[in-house]
């Protein structure tokens, strides 16, 4: 294993707001593993939407528009109170990236030294359950520094030891995006032979979703602009919808298992009508806009159940490290950037013109 420097290049997030707060360095200090933890060497990081949303803190409750309306200049109000995901305020600096791909090159107390050099795959949604709420967890690259930088500490549990050919770049479109979509079919129980739509299905999230429901079994109905139809199909979807398409007209009320949805928006009360009585709707995202409009009578009438997908049970990354290692899924990743080109990134990544993952490549170690 090559030496440890004592400074690395790093992205730190300075506060909420435009690319201005995304500072790159070089004299960052490299952090010690404590008890329970491993020092990873990253070599390569993931964009995701949760990234653009932390730095502009679009979770904040005083947020009502889609995920891009502020994406560049960071949205007017001020919410420093509770910008994060979590509701909480955010810690400045903050390393972020919740995709994480490297080697481990260091251990704290308590952890076997063989586990150094060991390619690993970290988990993104990290459980820390409390009395008052047994869901509770935190997010690395929001509540604890991520992988937008040359190392990183991750407790130890978290790092999983993975065996399989892809590449760094293809293993770090995996964590954030897959675990999502894996966790929202874990919560909507989805099974072999059910039909379900997915709409932003040419996102991280969708795409990896498209892939997943397949997996079990499940029929797929794709949401995508009809430029990204050729890049989704061959994933795994049975039908192919635009997303200025009338679901409705297009599949009939009343006919569809689980929606899977990461838009939301004013498209919203269409998703509801499709679902079959008893039917599931699970959500993760809402790039078209967080507020929508709900007849609470189609909610009870039909015996919908609408579901959240946040907390994630251990087994959900498990089995996704198990699906890769089978080679039962495909990476998609369209492009990636040298880390120091972070707002390059992200720019391309709000364009919306790919489809599946955009990766950055932090410098290699000296």
């Amino acid at each position: 294993m090559p030496d440890i420097p004592s400074t690395m290049h790093a992205v730190l997030l300075t506060g909420h707001g435009g690319f201005e707060m995304l500072d790159y360095r070089t004299d960052v200090p490299v952090p010690s593993p404590g008890p329970g933890e491993v020092l990873i060497n990253v070599t390569a990081a993931g964009v995701n939407n949760t990234d653009i949303n932390t730095r502009i803190g679009w979770y904040s409750k005083k947020v009502t528009e889609g995920t891009n309306a502020d994406a560049t200049e960071g949205v007017d109000d001020d919410v420093d109170d509770d910008g994060s995901w979590g509701g909480t305020p955010l810690q400045f600096p903050r390393i972020q990236g919740a995709d994480i791909a490297g080697r481990i090159v260091a251990v704290g107390e308590g952890i076997d030294e063989r586990r150094v050099g060991e390619r690993v795959l970290v988990r993104t949604m990290l459980e820390n359950p409390t009395s008052d709420s047994p869901v509770a967890s935190f997010c690395v690259g929001s509540e604890s520094d991520g992988g937008f930088a040359q190392f990183a500490v991750i407790g130890a549990v978290h790092a999983f030891a993975i065996d399989c050919d892809l590449t760094d770049a293809e293993l770090a479109s995996f964590p954030c995006a897959w675990s999502t979509a894996e966790n929202m079919l874990h919560r909507s129980s989805v099974g072999a032979g059910e039909r379900v739509l997915i709409t932003g299905a040419s996102g991280g999230v969708g795409s990896a979703a498209v892939q997943l429901v397949k997996r079990r079994g499940a029929e797929v109905i794709a949401v995508a602009s009809k430029a990204k139809w050729a890049d989704v199909e061959p994933l795994g979807a049975d039908q192919m919808l635009d997303r200025n398409d009338d679901v409705v007209a297009e599949l009939g009320a009343d006919s569809v298992d689980v929606v899977v949805d990461l838009v939301a928006g004013p498209n919203f009360p269409a998703l509801l009508d499709v679902l079959k009585p008893g039917g599931r709707y699970v959500t993760s995202g809402a790039i078209g806009g967080p507020i929508v409009d709900l007849d609470v009578r189609t909610l009870y009438l039909k015996d919908l159940a609408l579901l959240g997908g946040t907390y994630q049970p251990p087994e959900v990354f498990e089995n996704l490290v198990g699906y890769i290692e089978r080679g039962e899924v495909r990476p998609v990743v369209s492009a990636t950037w040298p880390l120091d080109q972070i707002v390059e990134a992200q720019q391309a990544f709000l364009n919306k013109t790919f489809t599946g993952k955009l990766v950055l490549i932090p410098p290699p170690i000296d």
